[in-house]
């Protein structure tokens, strides 16, 4: 048992992204260099609080994971203890876990929960808010669709990774005179497609908040190759759409409270391009490579502050917040607040504007 000391929570929840070991190494450091605080991690996100299956965090345990991909706590984008699946006589049943989960929590004496994560994770933590678990966000996600925040960590590190791919697609491109399309994810938000985009000179960039005209792609390619560019980058977020399409479902997750899969637009792109242009055209799906990998530096600075600044939050006492970045200072937000509504690309931001002036195409015009 805890004694006298505090005890606080923490889990990270939906899909995994670089730095959250970062954030888990700075919530438990901070938490115990600072207060003496007692934590407790929980395994697969919320999965861990109603299988009730937790670890204690200490200093050798979180030591030399700053620079380390995933998290060392593991992760679940299925798991919804207010919406728990299990499947009984072979039919999927749902059922409200909250009241154990708020027992366990009671059995563990935690004062605080921190939980990491996307607007899936925080929407559940807001839910478990208003049912008495004192609860405290940190966002994550590669998309850097949370309202609320200027970044989220694991979006600076999932472009480099992109960029790394668009800067290796360019030499053989240009090589053999192809058009390279590169899908890349996000779902509702172009964030990742416009800035991996633009850091690694694509040429074409669809994103989910400009349905696109393929024959004003198809066009783009044709007057390139007019002026002597005999190939073109092509970058794809995986939420693009066809002016009056839809967007490309790969599968549904039964059990899963967000069961859409997208994927495969790139390839509907690329088979286009080839058949209206007639260049040969080859199409590279980046899929899952962007959530792995060692966070950058900007990632491993920002998630420890993220983490430093959810343990402040949990002094003061100022539950139903998620630490947030505006400008250069950690601030926060009311988690209900943050996942109210997605925060998706200004179409006339200025990022979109610069873009288009380097002659970046989006397909409408």
């Amino acid at each position: 048992m805890a004694g006298n000391r505090k005890t606080i929570g923490i889990l990270t929840g939906g899909g995994d992204c670089p730095g959250i070991n970062a954030v888990i190494r700075a919530v438990a450091k901070a938490a115990m260099n600072d207060h003496n605080w007692r934590i407790v991690g929980f395994r697969d996100g919320y999965a861990g609080l109603v299988m009730r299956e937790s670890v204690v965090l200490t200093n050798q345990s979180v030591s030399n994971i700053l620079s380390v991909g995933g998290t060392i706590l593991g992760t679940s984008n299925k798991a919804d203890p207010l919406k728990w699946a299990e499947w009984l006589d072979g039919k999927l049943t749902f059922f409200d876990k909250s009241k154990d989960v708020l027992a366990y929590c009671d059995e563990l004496e935690l004062s605080a929960l921190v939980c990491v994560g996307g607007d899936g994770t925080l929407s559940i933590a807001n839910r478990l808010l208003d049912k008495g678990l004192p609860v405290v966000g940190i966002p994550k996600t590669i998309d850097n669709d949370l309202s609320g925040t200027d970044i989220t960590f694991g979006h600076d590190s999932a472009v480099a990774t992109a960029v790394d791919a668009i800067d290796k697609l360019h030499t053989t491109a240009q090589s053999h005179h192809r058009v390279m399309v590169v899908e890349v994810m996000g779902r509702y938000a172009g964030w990742l497609a416009l800035c991996s985009g633009l850091a690694g000179g694509g040429d074409i960039i669809l994103i989910p908040e400009i349905p696109y005209d393929i024959e004003k792609v198809c066009r783009t390619v044709v007057d390139r190759a007019g002026r002597g560019k005999l190939f073109s980058i092509v970058v794809v977020a995986e939420g693009a759409e066809p002016i009056g399409g839809e967007k490309v479902v790969q599968q549904m997750i039964a059990d899963s409270p967000d069961p859409i899969r997208l994927g495969g637009i790139g390839k509907i792109v690329g088979n286009k391009i080839e058949q209206m242009t007639g260049v040969e055209t080859r199409v590279t799906i980046l899929g899952h490579v962007q959530r792995g990998g060692s966070p950058t530096a900007f990632d491993r600075i920002l998630a420890t502050k993220y983490g430093v600044g959810a343990v402040e939050l949990i002094e003061k006492k100022q539950f139903g917040q998620m630490v947030c970045l505006r400008g250069n200072d950690i601030q926060s937000v009311p988690i209900a607040e943050a996942v109210g509504k997605l925060k998706l690309v200004p179409t006339d931001s200025e990022l979109m504007a610069t873009a288009r002036s380097v002659g970046t195409e989006f397909g409408d015009s």
